[in-house]
């Protein structure tokens, strides 16, 4: 740390958004949540910019606090995780629980991050399932006009229903929170 910067630790007053142990932090947008106030806002003198979305640690908040944004986010995160593996899925030499095991650590993990905050509604979810289904549809090469409900498919792949498994990251995370207060 240099002198100048020691000056700013020892000063009683310092403007929000002018100084960060780490680096400068530059406060110049803000997200309205819920609100039907419009008035301007300005820090320092300068007006903040409103914004319709932003990310917060992974999350894609948007005006309504909800989620959608960040489904579709997370989808597209999954599905990339998913087509980088496809020499996987194609492979005749592993078997379909050594795929399924590499799907639940490599694509369910990508897609299923931050569940445990989301606002979920049975769109959301659906959304999440459908997509979870037709990878798992694929990795046992299951193709139409096969077809295949979603019992037997999460019971050949040893699944439980995104609903479920979002129910219990959520009462993990509970935990881990009251553990660590």
């Amino acid at each position: 740390m240099v002198a100048g910067d020691q000056r700013l630790v020892h000063t009683p007053f310092v403007p929000a958004g002018y100084w960060s142990p780490c680096a400068p932090l530059k406060i110049s947008k803000i997200l309205r949540y819920n609100t039907a106030c419009n008035s301007r806002i300005t820090l320092d003198g300068e007006d903040l910019e409103d914004v319709k979305t932003f990310t917060y640690l992974g999350s894609i908040i948007d005006e309504q606090g909800g989620s959608d944004a960040g489904v579709k986010a997370r989808i597209g995160k999954g599905r990339a995780a998913y087509l980088q593996l496809k020499n996987v899925w194609n492979s005749k030499q592993l078997s379909t629980n050594i795929k399924v095991g590499i799907f639940n650590r490599n694509v369910k993990t990508v897609l299923l991050y931050g569940t445990e905050t989301w606002t979920t509604t049975k769109a959301i979810i659906q959304k999440i399932q459908m997509f979870i289904n037709s990878c798992l549809r694929k990795i046992l090469r299951i193709c139409w006009p096969d077809t295949i409900i979603n019992n037997p498919l999460w019971e050949r792949t040893n699944q439980i229903s995104t609903e479920e498994e979002i129910r219990k990251k959520r009462w993990e995370w509970i935990g881990n929170i009251k553990e660590s207060t």
